[in-house]
């Protein structure tokens, strides 16, 4: 079941999708752009994987496994709902999307072992998160602008459970730009996986209920421009689409 959250008749509703319509805990179907859509789990710490995906990194001329996993932080002023607007600043010559699987964590857990890891997920969402490259130092210490512009992390429009998700790790991704397929992969492909990446975290610090998980980008991110509309699709979990507006 795919769950999410929107602003109806300035109600805040919880629903679900059915026939490619908005549900309604009331039973009534609306359309999907009636509502204002809302990312369907708040999320609390949001962590986020660079070049987690061989092609990637080749793509970004990075052939030798990194040392350790590229792992930074967002923050909460950059999360916004489907169908939502992310700015692009003027002085940016280079702004790519990254279609993402993100893993929802349901339950806290410290030194989780990747055996028991999936036992710690509460279920599925789809992130965009752009990144504005013309303010990257370097790929380990990115700038703060880079990832953390409000707005900039599309998130949603549906939760799935990862009971309804068959194998996380054998989804397809793909982009497409005003319509244009620009990027395809699938998560079979990442460096660490969902295990490995809970693994890793939790080794040095508690993941938390609400903490959200974005698994890296293969390859395929092409800029884009003011009055682009972005369409991220993760296999199982839905379509999230996003339109870039000028400052």
């Amino acid at each position: 079941m795919k769950q999410g959250r929107v602003l109806y008749e300035s109600t805040l509703h919880h629903v679900t999708e059915t026939d490619g319509k908005v549900k309604l805990k009331d039973g009534r179907l609306v359309e999907e752009h009636e509502v204002e859509w809302l990312p369907p789990v708040e999320a609390e710490t949001i962590f986020t994987l660079g070049l987690n995906y061989a092609d990637h990194a080749k793509e970004l001329s990075f052939t030798s496994p990194l040392p350790e996993p590229l792992v930074f932080l967002k923050g909460k002023n950059t999360i916004i709902g489907h169908r939502g607007t992310t700015v692009r600043p003027e002085d940016v010559e280079f702004m790519h999307y990254e279609c993402e699987l993100a893993v929802v964590i349901g339950k806290s857990g410290k030194n989780v072992n990747r055996e028991d890891a999936l036992d710690y997920v509460k279920g599925y969402t789809i992130a965009n998160d752009y990144a504005f490259r013309d303010y990257l130092e370097n790929y380990f210490r990115p700038n703060l602008r880079v990832k953390n512009r409000d707005g900039c992390t599309p998130i949603g429009p549906w939760f799935v459970a990862k009971e309804d998700i068959e194998d996380p790790m054998n989804l397809q991704l793909r982009t497409f730009v005003n319509g244009e397929k620009t990027q395809e992969g699938s998560t079979k492909d990442m460096i660490l996986g969902i295990p490995e990446l809970i693994e890793y975290l939790s080794s040095f610090m508690t993941l938390n209920e609400g903490d959200m998980i974005l698994t890296g980008t293969p390859k395929g991110s092409v800029d884009t421009k003011v009055g682009d509309e972005v369409m991220t699709e993760v296999e199982g979990v839905g379509r999230l689409t996003n339109t870039i507006v000028s400052e």
